[in-house]
């Protein structure tokens, strides 16, 4: 299939425009132009493909596809909606953008210091040109690379992108497909990567015709979100076709340097060559065929490392994938709440293991999901994790959307930065976190459909129906509830978010400079917990320089043992020096002969040569 079958959609060469159609039940099928109404018939192929080519065609020309005389219906492979999910298609010449980054080669993914972003709230203009506006910003901050939320074409203006239901399609009020590529090529221009999100588990229910075509999904498995795509079941080699092509859409034309795949594990893939496989080997020949490095990241809750061990190793061949289990730790260890998931979780010790261990669950018996559960993942480095103290799920899933800034005081929101940033594993921000941005971020949608639109209402307030002593969950549909989730750019000329950037941009400075940090080696990485002191030692090394972070997560002065004396260590950085202050306070003595005085909710860096 894949020597004759290119790329789902119409395709613009030059003058002439290749359109491929999957519809196998379809006893015609036929492109109609409009506003003109012409049609253009297209021929069966094998494996229920209909195909054609036309002369005429250019950019921006609208059209729609009709199976069997019945209404016309929007391209599943359309690359871009202009007047939204149930408009008509429009044609796109992604070949006909100027890129200026030539020069641009992906940056080692150790040297990855992500900072996931969602386009409509990180500026005002909430699109990719506002986006562009503060790259000067992100990198002052220290940023290598940013992750943008999925972008793929949702109902209506207002969503966090997991409702998308045109994969090829950009957003269209976040500017469309030239836009994103503007955005990558000034990205790259200053030295940025761009990791984008993308959603191959599920597809929204607003504008899905994807049933209408073909068997896209399968009653075989369900999702949380329905019936699971079609991976596996009878027909299923074009659905593999149809997302295959859709990551080398992303990384040929498009430039983006890694893809962030969301929670893979409700992909349901039982062939002996998994979807994640082959995906990995056709990423693997595009970088043979262009000499681009790409990378694919996935956010994964199984604990199973056959997703990040490589093809030869028989696994999925997968660069990266997310951890939550550190932040869950980490959020118990800080004195955040054990209910649901945070159950399993006993704080500092777990912490301590996942520093040691990547994941904290390698085969024990866990009790939110009454089973043993997880394999070691012993041969995998650290640069294999991505670690973080919020991110949009952990944030946006509670139910008034509080970050870290509402839930922990400012010093044990610098000491869960210390923890991800000097941690062995790649460090992730959310937006605004290197503020401490006091804005929520809230679950919103914006559905035209106005049934579907009270069915999230009745289900978001069924979901926190025990919560109603906490107030009320935010009304998904509201715009005011997109507004309120912005981020609020003026505050960080006001204390203390002056003062907590500037630890943030210092902490990210250290981070890259001192190899001890740098290096996602995790052969020389050993953390000890007190659980009586809710402390925790954090001892990393490279080649001749050890690096040793001493945290304190109680509420009371503790004092930590040095290993090897007072006089091994040279003190890098204080999470509670007066630097960091944003009143002026005694500190007083923090080190006595081999023993380190810790401040409550503080760390402090010590480097060996």
């Amino acid at each position: 299939m894949k020597a004759t079958v290119k790329r789902p959609g119409v395709t613009l060469n030059s003058n002439e425009a290749e359109v491929w159609v999957w519809a196998p039940k379809a006893k015609e099928t036929a492109i109609t132009w409009l506003p003109s109404g012409r049609k253009l018939p297209l021929s069966k192929q094998q494996y229920g493909y209909w195909h054609a080519t036309a002369t005429g065609v250019k950019e921006g020309d609208l059209y729609k596809v009709i199976l069997d005389d019945q209404d016309p219906l929007p391209d599943p492979a359309s690359l871009y909606q202009p007047e939204g999910v149930h408009g008509p298609s429009a044609v796109v010449d992604l070949k006909s953008f100027k890129w200026t980054d030539d020069n641009w080669n992906n940056i080692n993914l150790p040297d990855y210091l992500l900072y996931e972003l969602h386009t409509g709230t990180f500026t005002s203009e909430g699109d990719f040109a506002g986006i562009e506006s503060k790259l000067d910003y992100l990198i002052s901050l220290g940023i290598t690379a940013i992750e943008i939320m999925p972008v793929a074409q949702f109902p209506g203006n207002r969503n966090w992108g997991y409702d998308g239901v045109f994969p090829y399609a950009v957003q269209n009020s976040y500017g469309g497909p030239k836009a994103l590529q503007q955005l990558v090529d000034a990205c790259h221009q200053k030295g940025l990567a761009v990791v984008l999100d993308v959603v191959y588990n599920h597809v929204g229910p607003e504008g899905n015709y994807f049933n209408e075509y073909g068997p896209y999904f399968t009653e075989k498995y369900n999702t949380p979100w329905g019936n699971a795509v079609n991976f596996d079941d009878a027909g299923s080699d074009p659905v593999r076709h149809y997302f295959t092509e859709n990551v080398l859409m992303w990384f040929r034309d498009f430039h983006i340097d890694a893809l962030r795949m969301d929670a893979v594990h409700a992909i349901k893939d039982f062939n002996p060559n998994h979807i994640l496989a082959q995906v990995k080997a056709e990423v693997d020949k595009l970088e043979a065929e262009t000499g681009k490095r790409h990378y694919l990241i996935v956010e994964c809750d199984l604990n199973d490392t056959r997703f990040i061990n490589k093809l030869d190793k028989a696994g999925f061949g997968m660069d990266s994938q997310w951890i939550d289990e550190f932040h869950h730790a980490l959020r118990v260890t800080a004195g955040g709440d054990k209910t649901g998931y945070y159950a399993d979780f006993n704080g500092i010790t777990d912490l301590a293991k996942s520093y040691n261990d990547a994941y904290v669950y390698d085969g024990q018996y866990s009790v939110h999901r009454d089973k043993q559960f997880g394999v070691k993942a012993t041969g995998n480095s650290g640069e294999q994790f991505v670690v973080f103290s919020q991110n949009h799920d952990q944030v946006g899933n509670r139910m008034l959307g509080e970050r870290s800034s509402e839930l922990f005081s400012i010093e044990m929101q610098k000491l869960m930065a210390g923890a991800v940033i000097t941690s062995p594993f790649l460090p992730m921000l959310f937006m605004g976190e290197e503020y401490s941005e006091p804005n929520r971020f809230m679950y919103f949608v914006s559905h035209t459909d106005p049934e579907l639109a009270e069915a999230v209402r009745k289900g978001r307030k069924a979901e926190f129906a025990a919560f109603h002593a906490e107030g009320e969950a935010p009304d998904p549909m509201a715009e005011e509830t997109f507004n309120n989730s912005k981020l609020q750019w003026d505050l960080i000329k006001q204390q203390p978010y002056q003062t907590m950037f500037s630890f943030y941009q210092k902490l990210i400075a250290l981070r890259k400079s001192v190899p001890a940090l740098h290096h996602t080696s995790r052969e020389f990485v050993k953390a000890e917990a007190d659980e009586q002191t809710n402390t925790l030692t954090l001892h990393r090394r490279h080649q001749s320089q050890e690096a040793l972070i001493v945290m304190n997560f109680s509420g009371n002065i503790q004092s930590v043992a040095l290993p090897g004396g007072a006089n091994k260590w040279h003190e890098q950085f204080n999470s509670s020096g007066s630097a960091w202050q944003n009143e002026p306070t005694t500190i007083p003595a923090l080190s006595g002969g081999d023993i380190t005085k810790l401040q409550p909710e503080s760390f402090i860096i010590y480097i060996n040569e």
